[in-house]
């Protein structure tokens, strides 16, 4: 007998799947050298739109601080972020994109969109309406 459980088992495996073939192809080209935790930190930075400590950064990506100053290294180390000093508190440090890093996140964010473009194109616009609508209702939470 099929359920509701069987239907959300379902349900989660589509969206993994789907998530997992969008995120191999937005890398194509990067090889691994950017992980996805690393462009959430990107994009974070990013959308911030300004420099932000380390603790910020962690608390916007709900990680612990170690593990974004292990993401952070390697980002630095890659020439997609700099440290500065923060004026305000000689103890802090700030993290803000460089124009290379900036430039690595229009680019993979580009390959994401065209990979959704890519699958979408088999809908309809009115199935893609219908989609969107639904994945809306269930993102608010």
């Amino acid at each position: 007998m099929h359920g509701p459980d069987d239907a959300a088992e379902q349900i989660a495996a589509l969206l993994d799947g789907i998530v997992r073939r969008q995120r191999r192809a937005s890398r194509e080209g990067f090889g691994e050298s950017v992980t996805h935790g690393q462009f959430r930190v990107l994009r974070t930075l990013d959308r911030a739109d300004r420099a932000l400590r380390l603790s910020e950064l962690a608390a916007q990506l709900g990680i612990v601080p170690r593990s974004a100053t292990s993401v952070v290294d390697d980002l630095e180390a890659a020439g997609l972020v700099e440290r500065q000093p923060d004026p305000h508190d000689r103890r802090a440090t700030l993290v803000d994109l460089t124009p290379n890093g900036r430039q690595i996140l229009n680019t993979l964010r580009e390959k994401r969109r065209d990979v959704m473009v890519s699958q979408l194109s088999r809908l309809t616009p009115e199935e893609q309406q219908v989609l969107a609508h639904l994945l809306q209702r269930l993102a608010n939470d």
